[in-house]
């Protein structure tokens, strides 16, 4: 057979292995992406572990163990904020909460101040 016609078993093999190989790239990309978290963007908020892991530093006391719905509502009642230390089993050290994407989605997710009314006039 003449080496530049397609159907000629090198080409076939050679054709089967890159499309194995695009497979499994692909594969790896949808997974990498699907555990991307992006603040703000509702990643999975449902599907987190609601145990009992964030302790934070509030009036220089620390404070907890905290779930996500606690934490939620320490942020509505503006308590922490994204300068605020936090530690959960995972960390060595405390951190402030912008340095840990898991809880800075919480702060992020809050709508900002109301403006002035005046501002609007």
């Amino acid at each position: 057979m003449d080496d530049y016609n397609f159907f000629s078993i090198d080409k076939l093999v050679e054709f089967g292995l890159g499309m194995a190989i695009s497979k499994q790239m692909v594969d790896i990309m949808n997974q990498t992406i699907s555990k991307t978290n992006i603040a703000g963007a509702m990643n999975s908020i449902q599907s987190e572990n609601n145990s009992d892991l964030y302790y934070f530093i509030i009036d220089g006391k620390s404070n907890g163990p905290f779930c996500i719905k606690e934490i939620i509502v320490l942020v509505q009642q503006k308590t922490i904020n994204k300068d605020t230390l936090t530690w959960m089993p995972s960390m060595l050290n405390w951190d402030h909460i912008k340095n840990v994407p898991i809880l800075l989605k919480y702060i992020a997710l809050q709508p900002p101040k109301v403006p002035n009314n005046k501002t609007f006039l």
